[in-house]
């Protein structure tokens, strides 16, 4: 049998950390299935899925607790199998406004309170083109229950906030 563990890895950022955490994977036996890695604030973040043979788990897993002599702290979930796929549409969100806080909670809320699930979000400040004013971003990717209409959403969105723009596109 096999195992499919989520791992989390967080630390200073530095060159070589991602060789290192993939090192140990492959030297266990186990297998890179998907990832996001990321550099926020300087530091390292990611999110790896492997599957490993049952035997194996615990060796890989002590293999990965060496890395925090080097500043990289790994956990580890034994995940189950996903359930079946979920119905519903995929879509792409994208809101751009002016920064100020709280823009994730609210869409968060809004995406929520109309049993929209989240799968993927980035967000990011960045300077507008004209008045050099930062501009926060957010991008998802969407489970929509077929029960909702995507202009009932992006109203919803767009209340937000008169500035706020909302671009929804349906993968």
């Amino acid at each position: 049998m096999r195992t499919t563990l989520l791992l989390t890895a967080v630390g200073t950022d530095k060159t070589g950390l991602v060789d290192s955490l993939a090192q140990r994977i492959a030297a266990a036996g186990g297998n890179w299935e998907e990832s996001r890695l990321a550099r926020l604030g300087g530091q390292f973040a990611g999110i790896v899925l492997v599957t490993i043979d049952d035997s194996k788990t615990d060796a890989l897993i002590a293999k990965l607790r060496e890395l925090e002599g080097a500043g990289l702290q790994v956990t580890s979930r034994v995940v189950p199998p996903p359930p079946a796929a979920e119905s519903g549409s995929r879509v792409k969100v994208a809101v751009t406004g002016n920064d100020r806080p709280g823009i994730v909670r609210d869409v968060a809320r809004i995406l929520a309170e109309r049993g929209v699930n989240v799968e993927e979000l980035e967000s990011s400040i960045a300077s507008a083109p004209m008045s050099g004013e930062s501009m926060f971003v957010v991008r998802a990717k969407l489970l929509v229950p077929s029960t909702l209409e995507l202009s009932i959403l992006r109203v919803a969105l767009e209340a937000l906030g008169n500035e706020l723009m909302v671009d929804l596109v349906s993968e």
